[in-house]
């Protein structure tokens, strides 16, 4: 029994799972205000049931919002260390892939970076098996034209999707659904299979790069340097 989690982005979703079976799940897409939602939603799909029944908890470790990805982390080493549960950590990125899981296609997971940034990686659903066709990496739009105009059809999903839609202008590119373009907890259950459990002292947000105050920071230090000089 896995209790999948995800809070990466404007949505957030939970949902209980055992095996292929959904027992509950709750999936709002509110704005980022998933400090206040996300852990009545897991008590909500949990439906009583007590936290240490579980055999894992899973959760989108990012990348995405890097408050939203801090959210979903903390909470669910929380609730293993308490409770001594193994975490799995899944990609953002591969949980929007699973979403496909029941057709032959390839999909380009996007997440809105800004600055006509997206997060990105790329995904081939063939007999309902996801296989990665590169590694979760930040990539600009003109350098992601390059790469999947040479695919026959490609499905665009992710909360950067209407966005990379709107701008790649590929004859190949579609996007996906409504009810398929966002991560869910269902998808993280999904992906959370095939994953290995670690302890939650090892669970870690992923970031692909740093944060605007990060950055800010970083080029603040800079011009002081040369100052300096």
């Amino acid at each position: 029994m896995i209790l999948s989690i995800d809070s990466s982005a404007q949505t957030a979703s939970a949902a209980l799972t055992e095996g292929e079976k959904v027992i509950k799940s709750e999936f709002i897409n509110a704005g980022l205000t998933h400090s206040e939602t996300l852990l009545p939603m897991i008590k909500r799909v949990m439906q009583g049931k007590d936290i240490s029944t579980l055999d894992a908890i899973a959760i989108t470790a990012g990348p995405g919002s890097f408050t939203g990805v801090r959210i979903g982390v903390a909470t669910a080493k929380g609730l293993a260390f308490k409770n001594d549960i193994p975490c799995i950590s899944v990609s953002t990125l591969e949980a929007i892939a699973y979403n496909f899981i029941s057709e032959d296609c390839i999909v380009c997971a996007v997440m809105d970076a800004r600055r006509m940034q997206f997060y990105n990686a790329l995904f081939e659903i063939k007999d309902g098996k996801c296989n990665r066709l590169c590694e979760d990496r930040a990539i600009s739009i003109e350098e992601l034209r390059e790469e999947i105009r040479t695919y026959d059809k490609v499905v665009v999903a992710g909360d950067g999707a209407k966005l990379c839609y709107e701008n790649i202008k590929l004859d190949n590119v579609c996007l996906a659904d409504e009810e398929k373009l966002y991560q869910n907890a269902v998808s993280i259950a999904k992906a959370a299979q095939s994953k290995e459990k670690i302890p939650a002292a090892k669970l870690l947000p992923i970031y692909l790069r740093q944060s605007q105050a990060e950055r800010e920071l970083k080029n603040k230090n800079l011009k002081l340097r040369r100052n300096e000089k």
